[in-house]
């Protein structure tokens, strides 16, 4: 297992990078994140689209349908795919710290 180290935090990911601590999560571990998958600012809109996909997962656990993402955020597709390139699956919910969404390779 690796692992990712923010300041004096050492937190394990998998092999994608997928926190295994989700109780270790916090705002400097998201940008720690965000970094692997090149995103170097979080702006107001990233952190928009982290808190809807954790408000959802600590909800329902899962992560939401990516339909259901953007009606909720307002945000279309493309808009989600500038913000995470790699996408909302593989980027956006490791960001977020949420456990690898099934289907996401």
């Amino acid at each position: 297992m690796a692992e990712l180290v923010v300041g004096d935090l050492t937190v394990e990911v998998d092999e994608d990078g997928f926190i295994q601590e989700p109780e270790k999560w916090n705002e400097l571990v998201a940008k720690a994140l965000a970094e692997t998958e090149g995103v170097e600012e979080m702006t107001e809109e990233h952190w928009k689209l982290v808190y809807y996909l954790r408000e959802y997962y600590q909800k329902f656990g899962i992560a939401p349908m990516i339909r259901k993402l953007c009606k909720e955020t307002g945000f279309p597709l493309k808009k989600v795919y500038e913000l995470f390139p790699s996408g909302p699956a593989k980027g956006a919910c490791k960001v977020a710290g949420l456990a690898k969404p099934t289907g996401c390779v």
